[in-house]
């Protein structure tokens, strides 16, 4: 059994370990490399030519393009690393959060500040059947 298993029945957990390292390497290759301003600059001026750089799968490809968090945090983002790719698109950490949690950035804010969300339906999976 891996450690990701341990936590699938967790709603909105995916676990960042050995595996999901290596599914997402270049994926998180290319949210480091914007650390650099030229590379930031790279990337603005031409996407799809910047990602050329990246072996990333058509999946991973894909969530860069179209700004899907979770999507990345799911093909093996690093949710640190990718906050080098929201920072360079001039999005915030929370920004990025209330994406992933499927709300605006100042519901997500809203929602932090109420104490966060319930745990009623978010502690397993088979509660919420």
């Amino acid at each position: 059994m891996s450690d990701q298993d341990e936590f699938d029945d967790i709603p909105g957990t995916y676990l960042f370990d050995r595996h999901r390292s290596r599914q997402g390497y270049h994926l998180n290759m290319f949210f480091f490399s914007l650390m650099k301003a030229e590379n930031r600059e790279a990337f603005l001026a031409d996407e799809e030519t910047y990602l050329d750089r990246f072996p990333m799968t058509p999946e991973q490809r894909k969530g860069v393009i179209e700004r899907d968090w979770l999507g990345m945090i799911k093909l093996g983002g690093n949710v640190y690393y990718m906050s080098k790719l929201g920072a360079t698109l001039g999005r915030s950490f929370q920004y990025m959060a209330g994406a992933m949690s499927g709300v605006t950035q100042e519901e997500y804010a809203d929602m932090m500040k109420a104490g966060g969300r319930s745990i009623r339906g978010n502690r397993s999976k088979t509660e919420q059947n």
